[in-house]
């Protein structure tokens, strides 16, 4: 794992104005447009980011070494393309599908994720990403 450890504290007030990251992995590259909530900020501050892909149904998710308390947002049904913070697991999830928790076909977290962008196209060609693959996060390129 790749990152600087970053954890929002009422000391550190430097805003990013980042808008939107690259997600590289196995040959894919998707671009996420970020929102402007706290958690944003702070996997802003701790980019570029490497992981293993772990996959759970229709999720990937990999430890950050970014420490993020649970939103009073946070919620469990998310919708396709929508990227997360996982705080139990100190976890970057992307949502592209049903998971092994979904009551229907759209994508469910474990437990209440924070919700701070979503894909820009389609998140589904992230099915073709396999358990174990090295996955980067970076500023996207103007």
């Amino acid at each position: 794992m790749r990152g600087r450890y970053v954890e929002p504290s009422t000391t550190r007030k430097e805003r990013v104005t980042l808008k939107m990251i690259s997600i590289i992995t196995e040959g894919i590259s998707v671009q996420v447009a970020l929102d402007d909530s706290s958690t944003a900020q702070a996997i802003g501050r701790a980019l570029p980011l490497e992981g293993i892909v772990n996959r759970w149904g229709a999720e990937i998710y990999f430890e950050i070494p970014v420490r993020i308390a649970k939103a009073e947002e946070a919620r469990e049904q998310v919708e396709v393309g929508e990227v997360g913070y996982w705080p139990p697991g100190h976890a970057f999830c992307i949502f592209f599908g049903k998971t092994p928790a979904s009551l229907d076909e759209r994508p469910r977290a474990a437990s209440p994720v924070n919700i701070f962008g979503k894909v820009v196209g389609d998140p589904t060609v992230l099915r073709r990403v396999k358990d174990g693959s090295k996955i980067t996060i970076q500023a996207a390129q103007s």
